[in-house]
């Protein structure tokens, strides 16, 4: 199990690694939500991959003295706290899983109340659910959740609606709800942490791009996402407008990335995708099983005429002088 855990982190180290210097502020942002969605499923795959090589035969000398030896070691061990360490661990991992599907119960929950208890208005592809306390707009799955009064007033600028729009018709929920998900399982690995993080980010640079495709002036945009980044406390489901990762958004939307540099980062992948399953997946080795029949060359050996003379003297010599010797002819 630490093995597993061990490859598991150091999968997701290097891939995360490899996102964050050659590819987060580039103009990719649909190569890198797959790749980042692909990151967590190769660090919990390639150490389950198997990779079987054969080798000949070898003989074992028994050695009771070896089985005595192993057996007192064994007993050793019983009596030693070790013997309980499995099970300290198992109950830590167990406590892990039971607060973050706590943790994840409660969020949906929480969301979906909100869906159900606020008033709606329907629009094309997704719908406005119009809260009555102060939030921030945000998204979950196709419900965009925006102020009521502000909504009615029409102090909600056309951007922040195209943007909100773009992760509802994206469903960049899902892309979170997966890796929440996940967390529940996997949280021993404290990388998955980052990996929401730079998800999220992610979700933001696509929803930018959407709003400057619509032909929003970029400085106007700018100026908005400012002025509606207060910092409120969010579901962890939810993607909004965040001041901490406006300095990165404004700095990818003057980014242009040309298709030789997609191409260049994306084939270097390759051979980091192939190292990482030849270092970090399971070696097992298996002995040769030994196919063709094994004769026993004493019965298949055919008496020579020498041996045969041989014999019949022998046979003579054995002989009494009333029994008729018998010879033997037929050596094959």
């Amino acid at each position: 199990m630490e093995w597993y855990i061990l490859k598991s982190v150091t999968i997701l180290t290097t891939l995360l690694l490899f996102y964050k210097l050659l590819l987060e502020k580039e103009d990719m942002h649909t190569f890198k939500r797959f790749y980042l969605l692909f990151a967590v499923i190769a660090s919990i795959g390639i150490p389950l991959i198997t990779i079987t090589t054969y080798i000949e035969p070898t003989s074992q000398n028994f050695d009771p003295a070896l089985l005595q030896s192993s057996e007192e070691i064994s007993i050793a061990e019983d009596l030693s706290f070790m013997d309980y360490l499995p099970f300290i661990l198992w109950t830590i991992y167990a406590l892990g899983v039971t607060f973050f599907s706590i943790k994840f119960i409660r969020n949906l929950k929480e969301l979906l109340l909100k869906v159900r208890r606020n008033p709606k208005v329907k629009k094309e592809g997704s719908t406005r659910i119009l809260v009555r306390e102060e939030i921030d707009p945000h998204t979950f799955l196709n419900y965009i959740f925006l102020n009521k009064k502000k909504y009615d007033q029409k102090q909600i600028p056309k951007e922040v609606i195209i943007h909100e729009e773009a992760h509802a018709n994206q469903r960049h929920s899902l892309d979170i709800l997966f890796v929440e998900f996940l967390q529940i399982i996997f949280w021993i690995n404290p990388l998955i942490f980052f990996l929401i993080d730079f998800i999220k980010l992610n979700h933001e640079f696509l929803a930018d791009r959407e709003v400057l495709k619509k032909g929003i002036q970029k400085a106007e945009y700018q100026t908005t996402l400012l002025s509606f980044s207060s910092g409120h406390l969010h579901s962890d489901f939810v993607n909004p407008i965040n001041y901490s990762s406006i300095k990165k958004r404004f700095i990818v939307m003057k980014t242009q990335t040309s298709k030789k540099t997609i191409w260049t980062k994306g084939l270097l992948l390759l051979p980091l995708i192939g190292l990482l399953i030849y270092s970090c997946s399971t070696r097992e080795e298996e002995e040769k099983t030994n196919r063709e029949p094994v004769v026993n060359s004493q019965s298949a050996e055919k008496a020579t005429p020498e041996m045969v003379s041989e014999y019949n003297e022998i046979a003579k010599s054995y002989n009494s002088q009333d029994a008729k010797p018998v010879e033997v002819t037929d050596y094959t």
